[in-house]
């Protein structure tokens, strides 16, 4: 037999359990008709109460679902759809041992055996992202009452990795890398190199974002801003949405060996029209796919004798490169679009510094 009451905020609440009889419902009813008489009912309380007793019945699974509807981040926002599918594989995929267990059934114990389990595997990255996740799951039951502590406990679970490196060009490697990959393709290659952008904000570059600064016919410096970044999604397609974090929105000075590049790269292939992407399909308008990408960018790794570096590497040569300037910490952060600085500090950017900093990057183009 099941009972509920109606508490001091106008929401229902149900026992935690069913009664075996009428006799004993009504003695619970009376219990908790005292505690709101006498002021001390807590809504709270009541909640956790019946969250204790959703969780003898909600599997992993399907609480997941709601964590996933529901979260959001500290901006108020909720999942960015390729972040969402993400969290649906690892669900599917390496969580799914645990997903059909009740919450109330999921113990260290339980969590340590399927961490070991997964680690056997040999999948050390993925792993730590799935625990990571399954961490915050079960964390926000707690919260909600559906459990009463949070069974991973595992130290170091979550920061696992398989400790391969990833290895950035030699100079002579990049130099023929862009020998060797279509022409129109060649900019891409120097913007991920030199100004260190990563591939979903380099493909939403556009005309506008590019700008040149000029003392009579001679150009001075060409800064790129970087606000948004694109994300494909199977099943949902291109989604154009902010930057990794809010440290990514920065304007970059390239250094001045590569304007020429840049220059002729604009001239032929983009235009003058502001909205104009600056790596688009071979459509001309939408947006550049990383699978279709990577058809030019394999043939131009191999020929440099670098067919495992992936193209995120380009982003560690121009950070080192950067660094070998005598550029500060802070000044690095704030080139790569870190967010381990405050968005205070991203205010005190000096383009100025920028763009002498990135004048000496092309003295050691020449190295």
């Amino acid at each position: 037999m099941q009972a509920s009451y109606t508490g001091l905020d106008g929401k229902r609440y149900n026992a935690p359990h069913t009664f075996d009889n009428r006799t004993d419902a009504r003695g619970w009813l009376s219990i908790q008709q005292a505690a709101l008489t006498q002021g001390e009912w807590s809504p709270v309380e009541a909640a956790r109460s019946a969250g204790r007793s959703k969780a003898r019945t909600d599997s992993l699974g399907e609480f997941a679902q709601e964590w996933l509807r529901t979260r959001v981040n500290r901006h108020g926002e909720g999942l960015r759809p390729r972040t969402r599918v993400e969290y649906e594989r690892l669900l599917s995929g390496a969580l799914s041992p645990l997903t059909g267990e009740r919450l109330a059934m999921i113990t260290p114990e339980a969590v340590r055996a399927w961490y070991s389990s997964q680690m056997e595997g040999g999948n050390k990255t993925q792993t730590a992202r799935a625990y990571g996740l399954l961490k915050s799951i079960l964390a926000t039951a707690v919260q909600d009452g559906r459990i009463v502590t949070n069974p991973c406990m595992i130290r170091g679970a979550q920061n696992a990795s398989t400790g391969k490196k990833v290895e950035p060009p030699t100079s002579a490697e990049l130099q023929k890398i862009l020998d060797t990959i279509t022409p129109r393709y060649k900019a891409a290659v120097l913007l991920a190199a030199w100004a260190a952008t990563r591939f979903g904000e380099l493909t939403e570059l556009r005309r506008k974002d590019i700008k040149i600064v000029k003392s009579g016919r001679d150009v001075d410096a060409i800064v790129v801003d970087v606000a948004r970044a694109v994300t494909h999604t199977t099943g949902v397609g291109f989604t154009v949405g902010p930057t990794k974090s809010a440290a990514g929105v920065r304007s970059i000075a390239l250094p001045p060996h590569i304007h020429a590049d840049i220059l002729v790269h604009l001239r032929d292939n983009v235009g003058d029209f502001p909205d104009s992407l600056l790596f688009p399909a071979s459509d001309g308008s939408t947006h550049l796919a990383e699978s279709t990408f990577v058809k030019h960018w394999y043939p131009a790794r191999a020929a440099a004798k670098r067919s495992d570096m992936p193209f995120h590497a380009l982003r560690h040569y121009g950070a080192t490169r950067f660094a070998q300037t005598g550029a500060t910490l802070k000044e690095i952060q704030e080139r790569l679009g870190h967010s381990t600085v405050s968005a205070a500090m991203r205010y005190q950017h000096s383009a100025g510094r920028d763009i002498e900093l990135a004048k000496r990057m092309s003295a050691l183009a020449e190295m």
